[in-house]
């Protein structure tokens, strides 16, 4: 059986929330709603936060959660993955996020297949059909563009593919099937290792989007479809959106 572990990486500093990792959420430290939602997952044989801050390190020791120190000079979450990959010793480490206090543990499963079922697959992740003009047209929702193989072709956060002959955006949706990228990613170690000895690149920075590091490199990013969807925590009024789903399901 492969070990695999998930990393939630968990930084202090947070331009537009600060952190963010301890935002309460009726009564629970959003790095807490998340955890527990990760220990539903049925693949994932261990659970580990990745943080930057002893902090945030009482919180989940406190919660019964496992901690461990990485560098507050790490960028990237997945950089400090794989800070942990050096320390812990597993044959795969997803990359959960640690503001997705709502992830369904079936998305982590799902992801992890992705990886599972295909022997050649390096990284994996998920994308979810986009349902709105106004997800799509959000520079905040990246959109991912996928191959016939089910291999990552290109992210953005702008719409791609462009519909050339549908001068209405308000369209798009209806002539071309989007889709959105989640922000979940699976990795085999050997190469998420390789993978943080890459240099920042150019369409990284461009973007914003550490995924494109991947790409740029030539290297395959294995796509899974799901239905399920998140809500994401970058600000305080999502705050209050995902504290009124949380009152919804009480």
């Amino acid at each position: 059986m492969a070990r695999i572990i998930a990393v939630i990486p968990a930084r202090y500093a947070s331009q537009r929330l600060p952190a963010k990792p301890l935002v309460d959420l009726l009564g629970k430290p959003m790095i807490q709603r998340v955890y527990e939602q990760v220990q539903q997952a049925t693949l994932p044989t261990r659970v580990v936060v990745a943080t930057d801050d002893d902090r945030i390190a009482v919180v989940v020791r406190k919660f019964g959660g496992e901690a461990v120190m990485t560098s507050p000079e790490i960028k990237s979450g997945s950089d400090r993955v794989a800070a942990v990959a050096r320390e812990i010793q597993g044959d795969i480490f997803v990359n959960v996020q640690g503001d997705e206090p709502l992830i369904a543990p079936e998305m982590i499963d799902e992801a992890v297949r992705v990886v599972l079922e295909d022997p050649s697959a390096v990284v994996g992740t998920l994308v979810r059909k986009i349902e709105s003009t106004e997800e799509l047209l959000n520079p905040g929702v990246v959109k991912v563009v996928v191959s016939a193989d089910s291999d990552a072709l290109y992210f953005s956060r702008s719409v791609i593919p462009f519909v050339r002959d549908v001068h209405d955006q308000s369209q798009w949706i209806q002539r071309h099937t989007f889709y959105k990228h989640i922000g979940l990613y699976v990795y085999r170690r050997d190469f998420l290792l390789s993978y943080a000895a890459m240099p920042e690149s150019g369409l990284e920075r461009a973007e914003r989007l550490e995924q494109l590091r991947i790409l740029e490199r030539g290297c395959r990013i294995k796509v899974g479809i799901t239905q399920h969807d998140s809500v994401p925590v970058d600000t305080p009024d999502d705050v209050r959106r995902v504290i009124d789903i949380l009152q919804t399901k009480r």
